[in-house]
Order: structure tokens, then C-alpha cells, then sequence
């Protein structure tokens, strides 16, 4: 007779696990149109000219903004600003990172320009900490070649001189005015998951999609989210769903979006999976766009190395009633 108390107890699920770091970038461009102020603004940059605008009590307000922020009146009257100004406040930046002003330590300074009332915030070219201070006397240092953008003042240097290019009233006219801007955006951070989520992605490295259940409402989530987003209170039971799901609502893409090779037109949905209680997104694959529907029942292919679901096509099974999922839209 063996006792059962001679075998060891069998281990929590991944707790031999390595714990998951990852590397993450987003990055997209941000277009936006331009109003007659913000339009005047960068293209006076572009003709090396810096515009501010003055609010009715008189002050002039650098960058310029197009409603006043104390009282929320329309603002239009522009006013040339000098291309040198006085530090107000300042900070040292020992390590710049990818797409900042300069590629060498510099200090990120408030500025406020001859002629204006607000400081401008852009880079400082300095030796060393030791050079900046408040109230040290700056001049913009203007790109080569320039384009109507920010970036057309590539930073500002420490100057002794007199005042430079403070014109007063300016029309705002320009020939060939900038009427719009694409602003790169880009957020590069290093994502450690925690319990819930670090169980989910070492399941699907099985090919497995596991989610957590509430233990109050009962609710089965996927992805997991650590706590149940209605009830407020931690999940911590693990359950399998899936692999198997139902189209609830889904969207066609018309743009080619950057380093993701997929034809356009493709669909993304949400994907209520067999087992849970809410929908996750994922690419339908394997149908043409235009036979995408909601109710479609779909199944996950996975990636060649096996780590996660690359898209959803269809299983041949018949549509799901409508009310088996319309609590999940």
C-alpha cells in the first residue's frame, strides 16, 4: 500500500514559469488639418518667422491657439515675435532618445520669445548643465531647409545679442500657406504582463486560449484581466474557452496600414469565443471580405511558430442564432 502522502503536491500552473518581457512599439502618423492661426503659425516658421497671437487684455500668447484660455473668446489678431527670448525654467537631458531635437545631451527650455507673454518649449544646445540657467538669453536656431512644421526651429543657442525680428501686428499672409501636418507618434516601452495575462499568453504558446472566470457574476473574461471590470473584484480561476467563437460585429479595412503585409480590403471582429463573456479581436480570414457577417462561426490558425492566433476563418458550421450572442455586441 503506497501512501498518497509520499508524492508531492502538484505545482500551481506556471509556477516554474520564465517570467514574459517584452519589447513594445507603437507608433502611427497623426494627420490633422489646420486652422487659419495654427496654418499661420508653421508656415511663418517656414519664412523663419515666429507668430504669436494677442488675446483682448492685451497679452500675446506663444505658440498661438485659436480660442483664448481664460475665456474662451475667438483669437485672430497675429503678432510677430523676435527669434530671441529668455529662458524661464529648464531641464537637463543627458540621454536623448530617437526623434528628439538634437542626437547629443542638451536641456529641454521653456522660452519665452521677445514680444511674447508665454514661453515656448523646445531644445537648448549646451556643454553641459553648468551652461544653462533661468534667465539665460537664447536665439532660435533655424533648419536649413524648412517645411512649415515645429521642427523648422531645430533648437535654441545661448546668445549676448540684441533683440532679433520682433515686428509687431502681421497679417498672417503667406503665399503657398501650410494647411495641414502628418506628426509621427511613436511610444517605444518594455511590457511585463502580469499573473492573469502571463497564464493566458504561455497557454496560447499550447495553442490553448485561456481566459478567467469572476467569482461573483460568474463571468468568463478573455483576454484575462486580473479583476472583473464590472464587479471590481480579482479573478484568479482559470478556465479553457474556445478555440471556437462566434462574429458579433466586425468592421472593413480600406487602408494599407505600415509593416503589416495583408491586402487591403480585409476584416477585423470581434470574435465572442465558445466559453466566454467577452468578445476579443481578431483578422477573418479565409472568406472574402464581402461574406463577412455577423453570427459567422469561425476557428483560430495559428501562427507558423505556433505563439498566437494569426486570424480566424470560417469552421463550415452553420450561423449562430442571433440570440445566442446579442448579449455580447
Amino acid at each position: 500500500m503506497t501512501s498518497a502522502a509520499t508524492s508531492p503536491p502538484p505545482s500551481p500552473p506556471n509556477a516554474a514559469r520564465t517570467p514574459l518581457v517584452a519589447p513594445l512599439i507603437v507608433e502611427f502618423p497623426f494627420t490633422r488639418s489646420l486652422g487659419p492661426v495654427q496654418s499661420a503659425f508653421l508656415t511663418g516658421l517656414r519664412e523663419s518667422t515666429v507668430l504669436g497671437v494677442r488675446t483682448e487684455d492685451g497679452r500675446v500668447l506663444v505658440p498661438p491657439v485659436e480660442y483664448d484660455p481664460d475665456t474662451a473668446a475667438e483669437l485672430r489678431h497675429l503678432v510677430q515675435v523676435g527669434a530671441t527670448g529668455t529662458v524661464t525654467t529648464w531641464a537637463w537631458n543627458p540621454e536623448p532618445r530617437r526623434g528628439q531635437p538634437l542626437d547629443t545631451p542638451f536641456a529641454w527650455v521653456l522660452v519665452r520669445l521677445d514680444g511674447a507673454d508665454t514661453a515656448l518649449l523646445h531644445a537648448l544646445d549646451a556643454p553641459g548643465p553648468e551652461a544653462v540657467r533661468t534667465g539665460l538669453r537664447v536665439r532660435i536656431r533655424w533648419a536649413a531647409t524648412r517645411t512649415g512644421a515645429i521642427t523648422d526651429i531645430v533648437c535654441f543657442e545661448p546668445y549676448d545679442g540684441p533683440p532679433e525680428n520682433a515686428g509687431g501686428e502681421h497679417s498672417g499672409t503667406f503665399d503657398d500657406p501650410v494647411t495641414g501636418i502628418v506628426t509621427p507618434a511613436r511610444l517605444d516601452y518594455t511590457y511585463a504582463p502580469g499573473r492573469a495575462q502571463s497564464r493566458h499568453l504561455h497557454a496560447l504558446a499550447e495553442r490553448r486560449i485561456v481566459g478567467e472566470r469572476c467569482p461573483r457574476c460568474r463571468k468568463v473574461y478573455v483576454p484575462p484581466r486580473g479583476a472583473c471590470p464590472t464587479c471590481g473584484v480579482a479573478t484568479t480561476d482559470p478556465v479553457e474557452v474556445g478555440p471556437r467563437g462566434t462574429v458579433t460585429t466586425f468592421c472593413i479595412v480600406n487602408i494599407k496600414a505600415k509593416n503589416l503585409d495583408i491586402e487591403v480590403p480585409y476584416v477585423y471582429a470581434h470574435i465572442a469565443l465558445d466559453g466566454a463573456d467577452l468578445a476579443l479581436h481578431g483578422r477573418i480570414g479565409g472568406i472574402p471580405y464581402d461574406e463577412v457577417r455577423m453570427g459567422l462561426r469561425v476557428e483560430p490558425v495559428w501562427t507558423d511558430d505556433g505563439r498566437y492566433p494569426d486570424h480566424y476563418r470560417p469552421t463550415g458550421e452553420p450561423d449562430a442564432d442571433y440570440d445566442a450572442y446579442k448579449e455580447l455586441l
